[in-house]
Parts: structure tokens; C-alpha cells; sequence
């Protein structure tokens, strides 16, 4: 058999009668075979280039030393996943073999995934707990103080265990306050996106609490790992009102405690720090009411002892009032003496008056008084500005009733007003300034007369 030769048009090879694949129809065989060759797997890799997509799928690449496999996690199974995935992050991934026609490469899809030991674990731990601190999520500048006595306390915990009833027992013990729980589930898939909730949840109650306590009972890593979450732990650094961390025993710590206003060893611990003794408060307040009537009593002894020795001091009280008494008989002596003579004084005095007090000195005084006074009258009547007024001059004013003496005061004015004897006439300035200029001194269409009023000087020749 001749080999074929080439052509520039396909020429089937004698003895060959297999038709060609399309592209498509090998890239599924490819990944039949792949599938069907490896199933479901395990695989241990690190983390790198983790990717979550806006339609809720994740991609990101498992990789060793030697070598490095894309893998994808669909929306169904993130939601379901029990960490929260980071890059650097050492795992166990579980899931079936697969290939992706679109750009010819293989990869795992992963249902599944577990951190590999709890020295990975550890390390994630590490991690976040290095980049939320470097945010200064923990600093001692961000804790509050701690209410004194709250009237509501938010407790977020799981509502069946034993941990919620260990709170309300040690609250009622120690001061009845009004207690608000939050049931969330405190392990396990999804647990830390609804404790975070929670406490996002507290801050937009009415009435809202006044403290919240964030409890757990104890465990291992992997039961707490929900409260060393990030959304869990920006939850607690956001609240609005401040926070008890109470997880675990205490010898366990979670990240939660670094973010919360107050670490407490164990929840029963959280209560006791969330309020104090109803009977201390009491006690402390009967030891201050005693305090406080020792103290006025001390205080009454001391001014009546401070009274006694100076009155003992002051002189006796005849000692004090006797001069003035005495001066004050005197005094009473010499009054009727003294009014007496006043008296003498004062009638010589008018004695000696009561002569040139006499009738016509008044009448003629008030005669020169008089004169004067008509003299003055005549005088304003012959001065008066309406006087001429009646011997045919006339009083130029403007319309506010201001007299113009000046023929540019008038031009100024525009419109006037003359004031004769018998009455008054306005008229406009021809020429003048104003919507009302005309070109000649014109008497208004209307003349309004006003009787002579009777002036001050008036009935006076």
C-alpha cells in the first residue's frame, strides 16, 4: 500500500475507514475518559488564586511542589462549606474528575473540602488573625466600657443548650434584668454567617440592648471555628453596643475575643461580669446612708461645739446695750427742749416777715408780670410766618409740608404746594424732574381748600 500523499484536498487512505472527529466529539471523549477513569477523588494541594464569581461559584487552582490542577466549587456546595476559603490555605479536596471542552484543560469540581490536619488549620488561624489585627480590628483603643447595669442584655447563643440557661440563672441570682436571645446554631455549616447576623440584628431592635453577650460552651478548634470567622469577627468589631465574648472554656480563644469590648472565661463568667449583686448594691448603699448620717452628726456636734466656745467669748449683753442705752435717755431728755426752741426761732422769724407780706406788693408784681406777657404776645403774632399770609402773599411748601425758601428747592421738589390765607392750592413746577413734569406753573385740575385754622397768636390785634 502506497502512503498517501499530500494534497490540498483530503483524500481518505486506502484501508483506513474510520471518519474523521470533529473538535467537539474529541473533547468529549476526552473527558468521558476522564471521568470515567478517575471518578471521585481526594486530593491534597494548597489554595491559590481563590475566586468567588457574582453568580456565587468559585474557582481557584490546588496546587503541591511539583505540580498544580484547577478546580471549581459550584454555588450548591459553597453555601455548604465549613470554612471560609483563603489563599495559602492547605486542604483536602473531594469531588470528581472533569474536563472543560471550552479551553481543552482538565479540573476537579469539588463538593467538599477540609483543612489538612490542624496544623493547617492552625495556620489559617494565624493568618487571619494577623491581617484583621494589622486593620486594628484589636485594638485596646477600640474597647468600650462596659454599662453598669444594663436593663437589656442581648444574648446571642444556641437556645437549647446548656450554656443559655447558665446565663439566666447567674443573672437572676445575682440582679433580674430583661434578657433578649437570639437563637442561632453555634457549629456547623453556616453558623457563622447567622451569629453575625445576630449581632448586626441587636443593633437595629427597639428598644435596643443595652450589652450583648456572644456565648458558646466548650469545645475543639474545629466546633469553634465559626466565632474565629472573619464576618463573624467584623460583626463584633462594628457592633454598635459593646460585647462580651463568652466561647469555650478558658483555656480556649477564638478570634471573636480579640474584636469584642471584654473576653470572658466561660459564659457563666459573662453574666457575672454583665451585672453586679443586687445584695452588694444594697449593702453599699446602706453603708453610704450610714456614712452619711455619721457624718451629718458629726458635723451637727462639731458646729454646736464651735458655738459654745465662742458664746462663751461674747461679752454679757448690758455690757453691749448699756452706753447706748444710757445715750438714748438722754437723748429723750433733750428732745422736747430742743423742739421747743426750734419752735421760738421760727415764729420770731415770721414775725419779722409778716410785715412786708402785704396785698398790693402781690397785685402789683403780678400787674408787671402781665404786661410782660402781652408785650411777648404781640410780638410772636407780628412774627408768625402766616401772618403776611393775609395781605396777599403766599408760603411755598413742598407736598411733606417742609417750607421753601430757595427757587431751586422748588425746582428740586416738582410738585408743590402754596399756602394763602384763606386756603391752600398744589401745583406742579414746570420743567421739573418726575412723571409729573409739565412745561408750565399750572393749577391742578383739583384745588383743595382748607379753612384757616386758628394759630397759636390768634385773637390778638
Amino acid at each position: 500500500m502506497e502512503p498517501a500523499t499530500s494534497g490540498l484536498l483530503a483524500q481518505p487512505s486506502p484501508g483506513d475507514n474510520s471518519p474523521p472527529l470533529t473538535v467537539g466529539e474529541l473533547a468529549g471523549a476526552v473527558k468521558r475518559a476522564v471521568e470515567t477513569g478517575f471518578g471521585r477523588v481526594r486530593v491534597r494541594g494548597e489554595i491559590s488564586g481563590w475566586k468567588r464569581h457574582s453568580s456565587g461559584h468559585c474557582y481557584f487552582t490546588l496546587k503541591d511542589d511539583s505540580a498544580c490542577i484547577d478546580a471549581v466549587v459550584w454555588r450548591t456546595s459553597a453555601v455548604g462549606l465549613a470554612f471560609r476559603p483563603e489563599d495559602g490555605a492547605e486542604v483536602i479536596a473531594t469531588g470528581k474528575m472533569t474536563t472543560y471542552p471550552g479551553r481543552s484543560k482538565y479540573q476537579i469540581v469539588v463538593d467538599r473540602m477540609e483543612l489538612a490536619g490542624e496544623g493547617a488549620l492552625m495556620a489559617l488561624l494565624d493568618k487571619r488573625r494577623r491581617v484583621l489585627a494589622a486593620e486594628g480590628l484589636f485594638d485596646a483603643s477600640r474597647k468600650r466600657r462596659l454599662p453598669f447595669l444594663p436593663r437589656v442584655i442581648g444574648v446571642v447563643t444556641s437556645p437549647t443548650g446548656a450554656v443559655i440557661r447558665d446565663i439566666l440563672h447567674r443573672l437572676e441570682d445575682r440582679c433580674p434584668t430583661h434578657v433578649v436571645v437570639w437563637p442561632v446554631p453555634v457549629q456547623g455549616e453556616g453558623a457563622a454567617g447567622k451569629i453575625a447576623a445576630a449581632i448586626r440584628g441587636f443593633a437595629e431592635l427597639s428598644p435596643r440592648p443595652e450589652l450583648l453577650i456572644v456565648a458558646r460552651g466548650g469545645g475543639s478548634i474545629e466546633d469553634l471555628w465559626a466565632f474565629n470567622e472573619e464576618e463573624v469577627v467584623r460583626a463584633a468589631a462594628a457592633s454598635p453596643i459593646p460585647l462580651i465574648s463568652a466561647v469555650g472554656h478558658e483555656t480556649d480563644t477564638t478570634l471573636i475575643d480579640h474584636a469584642a469590648d471584654l473576653r470572658a472565661p466561660t459564659p457563666t463568667a459573662a453574666a457575672e461580669l454583665a451585672v453586679p449583686v443586687r445584695a452588694e448594691l444594697a449593702a453599699q448603699l446602706d453603708e453610704l446612708m450610714a456614712r452619711k448620717r455619721r457624718c451629718l452628726a458629726k458635723r451637727a456636734d462639731d458646729a454646736r461645739e464651735r458655738l459654745a466656745l465662742t458664746s462663751c467669748r461674747w461679752p454679757e449683753p448690758a455690757a453691749l446695750l448699756g452706753p447706748r442705752r444710757q445715750r438714748l435717755d438722754e437723748v429723750g431728755d433733750r428732745l422736747p427742749r430742743a423742739l421747743g426752741a426750734r419752735t421760738h426761732k421760727a415764729e420770731a422769724a415770721m414775725n419779722l416777715v409778716t410785715p412786708r407780706l402785704r396785698r398790693e406788693l402781690l397785685e402789683l408784681k403780678l400787674e408787671r408780670l402781665g404786661e410782660r406777657l402781652t408785650a411777648a404776645w404781640k410780638m410772636a403774632q407780628l412774627v408768625h410766618p402766616d401772618r403776611p399770609l393775609s395781605r396777599g402773599f403766599a408760603r411755598v411748601t413742598d407736598r411733606a409740608g417742609r417750607t421753601l425758601i430757595h427757587a431751586e428747592q422748588a425746582r428740586a421738589a416738582g410738585e408743590l404746594t402754596l399756602n394763602y390765607g384763606d386756603g391752600r392750592v398744589d401745583v406742579t413746577v414746570a420743567g421739573a424732574p418726575g412723571p409729573a413734569s409739565r412745561p408750565r406753573l399750572e393749577r391742578k385740575a383739583r384745588t383743595s381748600y382748607v379753612a384757616p385754622q386758628p394759630g397759636l397768636f390768634d385773637g390778638e390785634d
